[in-house]
């Protein structure tokens, strides 16, 4: 009996997988129902993978990246495509990069998983957790949960992160794998809002600002940067840009306890574009608030004219040349102290998880203990939005359910 601990979307497929190989296969659950988080993926619409090539891909990983390339050679981008169409879900890139089921909800690929396990007959146990895993001879033994025990010789842990506990993500897999000897690197939340140490933020949420670019102001990450839409909240930042930033500063937060960004808001331009936009608006306009307002919603104009001190009324002319310098400034690069977030009770994706360094890339079996398997958000592997992390635990919950043996625990038969 193979075991699949966690119904989530790396389990659903390392379940499914591991019983198309002739294994006889049980999905333990937590929760009422299977796939609670899957179901509440990108909104309900469920953006499933994008269009990259496996090196683009594994690039917006960062550093881990090349640890799925296994993993995605076994189950690409392609692959998931057939996968679901062959179980009845038609999928399609309106944009030619993020791919979606046709529907755009998510409930269809839910229905879908669950119509293929039910029709593999896989044995589905709900509203039960594991309590521990008993080891013989460094090889897994027993799996224990609330309602009792399970002899097996083989488990699969796909619990995901910390992100969303009333969905079931409580963490259960990294007290599992740290009780079988596996480092769990530090856990922050991601892909989720953020909050600032400034209050003007609240008058400006009206407008979405396109294409906008934050990077950090600390010299030592002065690399970390991002580009796309954003939304000012009553207090902070939110939007795609700020869900695929937040990966890099939660973390920051931790360390630092503020952390300063400057926010490029006008579509990439510097210094001297502003300089000349805003001398040509000039020769039409008056009013300084008028002339900016060319440039960004008139609210946040409001807003960006008093950090600088300016009197909306005023006219260009009657700005002086160092105030003309200061609003150009602000206006290239707007200061901004992220103070933290709302945790993981709003965060779609955790970022840290069971060391790399300890499970096999080619097999995701653990390199302490024959016979454990991980997969998903588990691991110390997280990516932006645009369908990552779903094409990382659907690839990854594959390769494990092929339940291959690694090199150092296969026998000189298999090696």
């Amino acid at each position: 009996m193979i075991v699949v601990v966690g119904g989530g979307g790396a389990g659903m497929m390392a379940a499914i997988v591991a019983k198309k190989r002739g294994h006889s296969v049980m999905l333990i659950e937590k929760l009422a129902s299977l796939g609670a988080k899957l179901k509440a993926t990108g909104g309900g619409k469920c953006n499933l993978t994008n269009t990259l090539d496996a090196q683009s891909f594994m690039e917006r990983f960062g550093r881990n990246g090349r640890f799925m390339q296994e993993a995605l050679k076994n189950f690409s981008n392609q692959d998931l495509i057939e996968f679901f169409k062959d179980i009845g879900v038609e999928t399609h890139s309106p944009d030619g990069y993020r791919i979606f089921p046709t529907t755009h909800n998510s409930s269809t690929i839910l229905k879908a998983l669950e119509a293929e396990i039910e029709r593999l007959e896989i044995v589905v146990r709900l509203n039960e957790y594991v309590e521990g895993i008993e080891l013989k001879d460094q090889k897994i033994d027993t799996l224990v949960t609330n309602k009792g025990s399970i002899q097996t010789n083989k488990v699969i842990i796909a619990t995901g992160g910390l992100g969303y506990p009333m969905l079931g993500t409580t963490g259960d897999g990294y007290s599992l794998a740290s009780l079988l000897g596996h480092k769990v690197s530090a856990l922050f939340p991601a892909m989720l809002p953020l909050h600032s140490k400034e209050s003007w933020v609240a008058n400006c949420r009206a407008d979405t600002i396109a294409k906008a670019t934050l990077k950090v102001d600390i010299k030592k990450h002065a690399k970390l940067k991002a580009t796309g839409d954003l939304i000012f909240t009553k207090n902070g930042i939110r939007g795609p840009v700020v869900l695929d930033f937040a990966r890099e500063l939660t973390p920051l937060i931790e360390k630092y306890g503020e952390v300063p960004i400057l926010m490029n808001l006008t579509k990439g331009m510097n210094e001297e574009d502003i300089r000349t936009h805003l001398h040509k608006v000039s020769l039409t306009q008056k009013q300084i608030v008028d002339i900016v307002a060319s440039l960004l919603p008139r609210a946040l104009v409001v807003e960006l004219l008093h950090l600088v001190d300016i009197d909306p009324s005023l006219t260009f002319k009657q700005l002086s040349g160092v105030k003309r310098d200061q609003l150009i400034k602000v206006l290239a690069w707007t200061p901004l102290h992220i103070i933290g977030s709302d945790g993981f009770d709003r965060a779609m994706i955790t970022r840290g998880g069971i060391s790399l360094k300890e499970i096999d890339p080619y097999t995701m079996q653990s390199k302490k203990v024959n016979g454990l398997y991980f997969c998903g958000e588990v691991v110390d592997l997280d990516g932006p939005c645009g369908g990552y992390n779903l094409q990382w635990s659907f690839s990854s919950g594959f390769l494990a359910g092929k339940l291959l043996e690694n090199r150092e625990f296969a026998s000189p038969q298999k090696r």
